[in-house]
């Protein structure tokens, strides 16, 4: 097997447990590295685009097609560029989900989404410039900057945008009870946990 490319602008660990500054990479030692069908099974889905040429890339149109998203917009986070900066940070690291899936195309700059294993553990997921993600709707995760304080990224949405944070916990939603029926109670050979055979 080649070298999966998406590496080079994604790779994901287990998070330690220190509450230093939230943007430092929180490494566990020795560093545990989490591979992409672990993510894959999580729900969590990567690829790896031509971030110079967003404007004109079929594999992203491709995608868009695909899973049907027609709404795009940007929002750069910086502390130059969006007001709140602050609160908007904390706001973003505040654990949530969404009732929708979060799509986000980083086309400049770099920064984590946190999610949680079906452990409770948190892996860290880093994307760079010409990573895309798609976190499930229904998975727990946050959001914060690296120590390069910046990031642009494409937001992308099925139908008009609902950007709604339910801070954990919400776990009588439908989006929440069918993740973790999809994804949480499936062991690795993807069977349903603790279901009849």
């Amino acid at each position: 097997m080649g070298k999966d490319d998406r590496e080079e602008v994604i790779q994901a660990w287990y998070m330690d447990d220190g509450d230093e500054d939230q943007r430092l990479p929180h490494h566990r030692d020795p560093k545990e590295f989490v591979s992409f069908d672990k993510l894959d099974e999580l729900g969590v889905l990567s690829w790896r685009l031509d971030a110079d040429n967003y404007e004109t890339d079929e594999e992203l149109k491709k995608i868009r097609e695909a899973r049907g998203y027609s709404y795009m917009d940007f929002v750069e986070v910086c502390p130059e560029k969006l007001p709140n900066y602050e609160e908007k940070i904390k706001n973003f690291f505040e654990e949530h989900l969404h009732t929708d899936e979060e799509i986000r195309y980083c086309v400049a700059g770099s920064g984590y989404f946190d999610v949680r294993d079906r452990n409770e553990a948190w892996i860290r997921i880093w994307v760079k410039k010409g990573a895309l993600i798609v976190l499930p709707a229904g998975i727990y995760h946050r959001f914060t900057l690296d120590s390069d304080n910046y990031i642009k990224a494409m937001r992308l949405f099925v139908g008009d945008p609902v950007w709604t944070p339910f801070n954990r916990p919400h776990d009588h939603l439908p989006a929440r009870k069918q993740y973790v029926e999809a994804f949480v109670q499936k062991d690795a050979a993807g069977h349903t946990v603790g279901a009849a055979a």
